[in-house]
């Protein structure tokens, strides 16, 4: 049976954001008249990213809950239940036949109202440790897709489905030279181009070691791309006019994933599992610094998985501000194990893990 309404719930960070636009672009690729709405936090990125893909998308006032103490945890009971009031009236509005959740604040009131208006529920997990709103969402899922085994221990075995996380066809099936993505960033092609970049909200420790990395890097030709994220863009960028590295391409986000993965000989990163699936899907060779402060450490289980095919380089946290611009020369420099990490990342790839997802869905609402 075709989808011909569906809402897809997913934000707060890029990793939950961008599988869920992987999934609608796959749908309307399929039913170019389906009608997909999103919903997401008032706030947070996603009420800008997902208008600007095309898509239009209504928010609710839910927040997460603070590890420490906080006067917003008093309140986030009255805001959950607020948020699944108003999650409940956008479902009956809209009517979709399926929902589906990516993760992020706004997915777990969007798929416990639609749970109990009977409205079947899909959970895309992206990581090998799912957080405590998958879990809870995933009894009353009709399917839950996954991109790593062993997750029998935290869902129900009979919903599982192995598909890979979804990963935008731009980027899946990237199509620019290494000419072309260079051009994008202003960049020579001919010279060696190394990509950091600490998701979309950045990361401390991989812009320290970048901070200190930069005027070695550009002494010795290499041509550099960095992401720093808002909070450590003005810093970055007043570091490099004073040392007079201007050459470097210093942003808070990037739009252009696809060009930076194009033209890049070696990507420094967070190890979330959507930049770990579009690595591998780009056949990159990389670092990955994993967050320590992840849910039971999953993003070290991510990259330590890599490291232990070959496919990608382990640099601890700690390490990373003092030691990530030695490694970085180490690796640009040595271009038989520039290749290996290329060969390992490219072996664990996996592909059209949205369109495994859109045949998922199309199983559920039969």
């Amino acid at each position: 049976m075709s989808i011909k309404r569906m809402i897809i719930s997913g934000g707060g960070t890029g990793g939950h954001i961008f599988p869920a636009l992987a999934i609608a672009d796959a749908v309307k690729a399929k039913n170019p008249d389906a009608e997909i709405l999103f919903v997401g936090a008032n706030g947070r990125m996603e009420m800008e990213k997902v208008p600007a893909a095309g898509y239009p998308i209504k928010g609710l006032d839910i927040t997460g809950i603070q590890r420490k103490l906080a006067l917003s945890n008093v309140l986030f009971p009255f805001r959950l239940m607020k948020s699944i009031s108003r999650a409940k009236q956008i479902v009956r509005e809209f009517n979709p036949q399926v929902v589906v959740g990516t993760g992020g604040f706004a997915s777990g009131p969007t798929l416990y109202a639609a749970s109990s208006l009977g409205v079947p529920t899909l959970v895309q997990e992206q990581n090998s440790f799912p957080g405590i709103t998958n879990k809870w969402l995933a009894k009353k899922a009709s399917r839950i897709c996954v991109a790593y085994p062993g997750l029998e221990q935290y869902f129900p075995k009979e919903k599982i489905v192995m598909t890979g996380n979804p990963v935008r066809k731009v980027i899946e099936h990237n199509t620019l030279s290494r000419e072309e993505g260079a051009s994008v960033f202003g960049l020579d092609s001919k010279r060696k181009i190394v990509f950091i970049y600490g998701g979309s909200q950045g990361a401390l420790a991989i812009n320290k070691g970048a901070k200190k990395a930069l005027p070695e890097l550009l002494k010795q030709d290499i041509q550099v791309i960095w992401q720093t994220g808002n909070g450590f863009l003005n810093e970055a960028r007043t570091f490099a006019a004073e040392q007079h590295l201007e050459t470097a391409k210093i942003s808070a986000f990037i739009d252009r994933m696809d060009a930076a993965y194009a033209c890049a000989d070696l990507v420094v990163c967070r190890a979330g599992a959507i930049s770990v699936s579009e690595i591998c899907l780009s056949g990159l060779p990389s670092v990955l610094v994993p967050l320590p402060t992840a849910a039971e450490d999953h993003q070290t289980k991510n990259a330590k998985a890599l490291e232990n095919y070959n496919a990608a380089v382990l640099l601890s946290n700690a390490d990373a501000p003092e030691h990530m611009g030695s490694l970085i020369l180490e690796l640009i420099h040595n271009s038989e194990k520039l290749q290996q990490l290329r060969i390992g990342a490219s072996a664990m790839a996996l592909r059209d893990s949205a369109d495994k997802i859109v045949n998922e869905l199309e199983k559920i609402i039969k």
